[in-house]
Order: C-alpha cells, then sequence, then structure tokens
C-alpha cells in the first residue's frame, strides 16, 4: 500500500495540489473554538471525509451530551487531554498523542470535555460509512500514544494512526478503508508516500510550512488544508528553516448520496427523519438516551 523513497521520481503519477483552503476559526460546541478544514461552504465534504476540525477547548467550555449516527469520528489529541463518556456506560480520557477511533454506527449518545485546566487542542476527523455499515452496531478502538507505531529516516519521522508507511502498519480496523499519516519533516528533509490510486487524499498542515506535490511549488502554512489530485503519491518538501509537521490522510471514495442534518449522515431524507425520530423516542439504537446524562 505503501512506501518511503527519496528519489523525486519516486511515483510515476505524482498527485498534485489541486484545491488550497485555510481553515478558519469558528465558535462550535458550548464554547469551543475550532478551525474546519472540511465540513463548510467551500468544502463541504471529500468524500468519504465529511469534516475536519483542528480545535481547541478549554474548561468550562466543551462538547456536551450530543448524538451521532452514520458515520465515524476520529480524535487525535496534539496538546493536553479530553474526557469522553457515553450512555453505554463508556467512559476514558485520551491525551496528547492518543487516538479515539469511534463507530457511531447505528447511535451513540457521548460527551467530549477537557481533561485538564487550560488549551486542549487535537483533530477530529468525521468519515462517512457505507449505506450498509450505518445501522451497525458502535464501537470504539482507543490507541494509546505509546501503542502508534512510528518510523524515522533521513529527518521524517511518521506516526501511523492508520494504514502503513516506511515499512510499518498500524494496528486500527477501518470500516471504511483509511490511511491517517502524522508526519514532522526536520529542515531540508522531504518524504516520497505512496497513496492508493483510486483514493480520495488530503493534507492538513499543523505547524510550519512546506511544498507539497512538485518542487517548484511554491509553500504553504500552517492550517491549510491541500486537497490532492489523482496519481499513486505525494511528494514534500520542506524547505525553510523550521520543523513542518502535517497530516497526510486518505479514504477509499463510497460514492453514495450524503445527506447530513447536523450529527447525523445518511443516504436519503426519509433516514434523516427517521434518525431524528429514532432519537426523540429513544428507539433503534438510542433505547439508551432516555435516562442518560453525563457526569
Amino acid at each position: 500500500m505503501s512506501s518511503s523513497s527519496h528519489s523525486p521520481s519516486a511515483f510515476d503519477r505524482p498527485r498534485s495540489v489541486i484545491k488550497k483552503i485555510l481553515a478558519k476559526l469558528q465558535n462550535e460546541g458550548d464554547g469551543a473554538v475550532v478551525r474546519r478544514g472540511i465540513g463548510r461552504n467551500d468544502l463541504k465534504n471529500l468524500d468519504p471525509f465529511l469534516m475536519l476540525d483542528d480545535f481547541s477547548v478549554s474548561p468550562p467550555a466543551g462538547f456536551p451530551d450530543h448524538p451521532h449516527r452514520g458515520f465515524e469520528t476520529v480524535t487525535y489529541m496534539l496538546q493536553g487531554g479530553i474526557t469522553h463518556q457515553d450512555f453505554a456506560g463508556h467512559k476514558g480520557t485520551i491525551r496528547t498523542g492518543d487516538v479515539q477511533w469511534m463507530t457511531a454506527g447505528r447511535g451513540i449518545v457521548h460527551s467530549e470535555m477537557p481533561a485538564g485546566a487550560g488549551s486542549q487542542k487535537g483533530l477530529q476527523l468525521w468519515i462517512n460509512l457505507a449505506s450498509r455499515d450505518k445501522m451497525m452496531k458502535p464501537r470504539y478502538q482507543e490507541i494509546p500514544s505509546d501503542n502508534i507505531p512510528r518510523a524515522e529516516k533521513d529527518g521524517v519521522e511518521v506516526r501511523v494512526i492508520a494504514g502503513e508507511s516506511m515499512g510499518v502498519r498500524s494496528p486500527i480496523y477501518t470500516q471504511t478503508p483509511t490511511m491517517y499519516l502524522d508526519f514532522i519533516l526536520k529542515p531540508r528533509a522531504q518524504v516520497h508516500q505512496s497513496i492508493p490510486d483510486t483514493w480520495t487524499s488530503f493534507v492538513y498542515i499543523i505547524d510550519g510550512e512546506g511544498v507539497f506535490g512538485s518542487p517548484s511549488s511554491s509553500p504553504v502554512a500552517a492550517h491549510h488544508v491541500l486537497v490532492l489530485g489523482g496519481g499513486n503519491g505525494v511528494s514534500v518538501w520542506n524547505k525553510s528553516s523550521k520543523p513542518l509537521r502535517f497530516v497526510l490522510i486518505a479514504g477509499k471514495p463510497l460514492n453514495e448520496p450524503i445527506v447530513q442534518y447536523g450529527p447525523f449522515v445518511m443516504n436519503s431524507q426519509s433516514e434523516i427523519a427517521q434518525a431524528f425520530e429514532d432519537y426523540r423516542y429513544a428507539k433503534n439504537g438510542f433505547e439508551m438516551a432516555k435516562y442518560w446524562r453525563s457526569q
């Protein structure tokens, strides 16, 4: 699926940047601030991805009790911690470098609140589920930072959250096939990462600035989403004097209708109406929502 090599012509069909979007600050939840890169007017979705938020939340703000149906949420902590609890009695805290991969399936009601004082920061990605998987039983995969595979070579460090890079593979099972890589490039380092041909892919720059796609491209700074075109891999260069950190995310497109209303993502308007009814009357997966409130 993937390799890392250091020749400029690592791919016969290198991917180039076809769209660049600055993730601007907006308010979300209860007093939280997010930079939304996907899931806004100029980039509604990027099949199979529905949303990408770079969030920052300080107590007492947070994301109090709310439902989900029809997709997965992937929370990756960059700084601090978030405590989550749900109506099935699942509770835990993820901290810097930890990942929670939650498949909401037919229904979850949960809260996500800061686990300490000061600013808690991370990325939350929403991945759509195929119509056949939308009503599956919910499940969690939680991977502590120490268990995320990593590799380092020639000034490039990668953490493999999902998929494979530089010869290491993630233990995460992705219901919708997904690659999620966190790269740090030292100054003057470069990386060539292969991506399955037919998959949708994008980059989100966390820190620093980098050159993406071709060595002659202009450098792009932090907080930009770069949508990549077709091809079998992407090349990245850090020509600056500071480290470059970015996530490279790719996934197999579902090519199905997307009907989204807030926290519900289905394939038709009638399924959305059904989701609202199920949530309101606590049935079809939302039975426990009737009496549950987070502590």
